[in-house]
């Protein structure tokens, strides 16, 4: 991908005058119960990056936790903010030796964007900005609250929905599935998160074993599933490749898979039927949208995790419209536990689908997103 994406030949000086990150705690008042994390999480963090140009624009970003960038931050001051290569190039080595810095990919991309005057879907080639949804659900419920829940976003228009594995009984698991569809009816996919792909850092639960999730596999493809999430740990390249030609159901994993090494072999080894990983948590748009061609010229989907807050979704959305032909991009939304105003909350508004379970990707330069200053002044930390 050139640096020079939407320049044509000389073009005028500019540089990267300098960048600021704050992070911001909303308080979740009741608490939001993760399916995926034993305690449950009384706060919600977001690391905000601003990259600011010597023209007066803005670029932001935002996602995982950008700790211990600071110290890279110079890398950057006073470069061309339009040399999108190079910034990756030196991102992608700062992940190897700090964590997550990819929020900045994502400033970056936002701050292009406004520059060219197009928004970022544009800029990757994409032309189409309709993006089709499936509610993610988050919380696990009793089999009666569930399909409550799934008959409520069935009749909202979603045309898809992903529910939690993480019950101590795999039967149960199972039982609420059923009860999931016998509420929604065949005409609604369903996908299934079994959350073995990685843990919390205080849950030592080990993995499933590949025989496990063979049997729970089987049980799916009688649900009329349409795929199967992280049945096994992310590293279990040769479980995933068996596990996928042992069934009909489309295998789905890599959501925080951190090198973009990784997904390419994960595409290699033939281990996933959908690859998954979030653009805010690996490689920023830039290294994703190589990944995203890479898988759809290997016959994989591409469609990204988006459990973040809404800079980090609609960052996910605008990759996915500049690469095209996605069948669904997760939607999180588990009300009244998760909601748009609980995710978004560094946004002035936020996201929703229409009554077709779309989302339009802003046509606005950039990433096409206001902050919600007033909201982040009262919520800065740090």
């Amino acid at each position: 991908m050139s640096g020079k994406i939407g320049g044509i030949g000389a073009r005028i000086t500019m540089r990267i005058e300098r960048i600021e990150i704050s992070r911001h705690s909303l308080t979740l008042d009741p608490p939001f119960a993760a399916a995926w994390d034993s305690r449950p999480r009384r706060d919600f963090i977001a690391d905000i990056v601003q990259v600011f140009a010597d023209d007066g624009s803005v670029g932001i970003g935002s996602g995982d936790s950008m700790a211990g960038i600071d110290d890279y931050l110079d890398h950057f001051i006073g470069g061309d903010p339009r040399d999108i290569d190079r910034h990756f190039k030196v991102l992608d080595n700062i992940a190897f030796h700090v964590g997550r810095p990819w929020p900045l990919d994502i400033a970056l991309w936002d701050l292009l964007g406004k520059i060219e005057g197009k928004p970022v879907y544009r800029l990757l080639g994409g032309t189409e900005g309709r993006i089709r949804t499936y509610a993610s659900l988050g919380v696990l419920r009793t089999e009666a609250d569930l399909a409550a829940q799934a008959r409520r976003l069935a009749e909202a228009g979603f045309p898809a929905i992903k529910i939690r594995f993480q019950r101590p009984d795999v039967t149960d698991d199972l039982a609420a599935l059923a009860a999931v569809r016998m509420a929604v009816g065949p005409d609604v996919q369903l996908m299934v998160d079994c959350n073995q792909g990685w843990r919390m850092p205080w849950d030592t639960q080990p993995p499933w074993t590949y025989d496990k999730a063979r049997s729970v596999a089987r049980e799916l493809e009688k649900l009329g599933v349409y795929w199967m999430e992280e049945p096994l740990h992310r590293g279990d390249y040769a479980g995933m490749a068996s596990l996928r030609s042992a069934t009909t159901l489309m295998i789905a994993g890599g959501e925080m898979t951190r090198e973009l090494h990784e997904l390419r072999t994960l595409v290699e080894r033939r281990c996933l039927d959908v690859l998954q990983p979030d653009c805010v948590l690996t490689g920023g748009i830039t290294g994703l949208h190589r990944v995203g061609l890479y898988a759809k010229h290997n016959g994989v989907v591409f469609t990204p995790h988006t459990w973040g807050n809404g800079i980090g979704l609609m960052a996910n959305l605008h990759l996915v419209a500049g690469l095209g032909g996605t069948p669904f991009v997760e939607f999180p939304y588990d009300p009244p536990d998760w909601t748009p105003e609980r995710r978004d909350f560094p946004l002035a508004l936020p996201l929703y689908p229409d009554a077709h379970g779309y989302v339009a990707v802003p046509d606005a330069p950039g990433l096409g997103l206001e902050l919600n200053e007033e909201l982040l002044d009262r919520t800065r930390i740090g």
